[in-house]
């Protein structure tokens, strides 16, 4: 039986829907039809002439290698598409290029969760996005969407993966046991002198203060104490580094054997076999990241790409990968053996055992705080 064109339309849209097509593809097949039923569709020939390639930037290294290789390159291959990447070492300083660039120069930046995303917000940076586009985003934590969420009820930004900063040591010099009962006071312990580590961030280094001293860090009551604690950390500190591939470095060496450490990276050094161990002390820092679409994107490219990344199978690949736990549901999703025993996995899905920056909070304070961190680490 012949079908009618509103009958194939029909079956095309359904298969789109359902994945089996791609979006180029679905837009050049509903043109055909089109052509062939002699209808005239403006929008349908700006669709396809529109975008080969989408701009994606991130923070580089094993993070960037996984995500390149499990979601980008298998994007690529079944949509043409070409991913064109970037990478930054500080999110502050890409959001400087993203303010001095024109709209859609940056589409997808590989974020720092909410506490960066209110940055976006405010600097009017921000897409919303349809979600009717990214199926997949009903698999994902919704505890880590909540928090995106409050700051814009339209989304700009899904969820990807989440860790910690915990404390890293090299176990040849620190047992288990030392590690568990000195927790955050670690990074203060004077018989490691020069052999101390620590990120070059303004807010890791007030966290800790804060646990150290016995504060909340997200309502902190005593600031001459914290700034002191960041003194004497600095004292003690061979070299703060500022990018993940430092900090492996400076772990591998044994050029330092504690720092506050990023979960994953530390992951990664010990399937390489390095003697790190790894502690997330009560109240360590605890984020989230997310992909974030910036305004003047081409959404549904952009929308497309991340419903990929978010398929189960990208995302579980990309998290053994980089050695991040994924954003999904693990109460949804059937996660594997090697993601359950990283470090900040929660097996809940509640994420009430983490601790989390209260992003306004912060944000408030942000600019002070910088101010005076940045003296501090010149040596003031």
């Amino acid at each position: 039986m012949k079908l009618s064109n509103g009958k194939r339309l029909e079956r095309l849209h359904d298969r789109y829907r359902n994945g089996d097509l791609s979006r180029r593809t679905f837009l050049t097949l509903t043109a055909a039809a089109a052509a062939a039923a002699g209808l005239d569709m403006p929008w349908m020939r700006q669709a396809l002439a529109a975008v080969e390639e989408v701009r994606f930037d991130g923070w580089g290294g094993t993070v960037q290698d996984a995500i390149d290789k499990y979601a980008f390159q298998p994007y690529t291959t079944k949509t043409k598409i070409k991913v064109v990447q970037g990478t930054f070492g500080d999110e502050d300083e890409i959001i400087t290029k993203i303010k001095t660039s024109k709209p859609g120069d940056y589409q997808v930046i590989h974020s720092s969760g909410v506490n960066y995303y209110i940055k976006y917000v405010n600097a009017g940076l921000t897409s919303e996005i349809n979600e009717a586009n990214i199926p997949n985003m009903a698999n994902v934590l919704q505890p880590m969407i909540d928090p995106f969420r409050k700051l814009t009820p339209k989304l700009s930004a899904v969820p990807y993966d989440y860790g910690t900063t915990g404390i890293a040591y090299n176990t040849k010099m620190i047992s288990p046991e030392e590690a568990k009962e000195k927790g955050a006071a670690l990074l203060l312990d004077k018989k490691y002198a020069g052999k101390v580590g620590g990120y070059d961030d303004m807010t890791t280094r007030v966290w800790y203060a804060a646990l150290a001293t016995g504060q909340d860090p997200n309502n902190l009551k005593d600031m001459d104490t914290i700034w002191a604690k960041v003194r004497e950390t600095r004292d003690l500190a061979k070299k703060f580094w500022s990018s993940g591939a430092e900090l492996m470095d400076l772990l591998s060496k044994g050029e330092i054997v504690v720092t506050d450490a990023w979960s994953g990276r530390v992951a990664a050094l010990q399937d390489q076999g390095h003697p790190i161990g790894y502690l997330d002390p009560a109240g360590s820092y605890a984020w989230m990241e997310d992909m974030l679409i910036l305004k003047g994107s081409p959404m549904a490219e952009c929308e497309e790409l991340i419903n990929f990344m978010l398929d189960p199978a990208t995302s579980i690949a990309v998290a053994e990968g980089q050695s991040y736990p994924p954003s999904l549901d693990p109460t949804k999703v059937k996660l594997t053996e090697k993601i359950e025993k990283l470090p900040a996995f929660d097996k809940t899905g509640t994420m009430k055992a983490l601790t989390f920056a209260d992003p306004v909070y912060w944000a408030t304070n942000e600019d002070a705080w910088t101010k005076q961190w940045n003296r501090i680490s010149k040596g003031a």
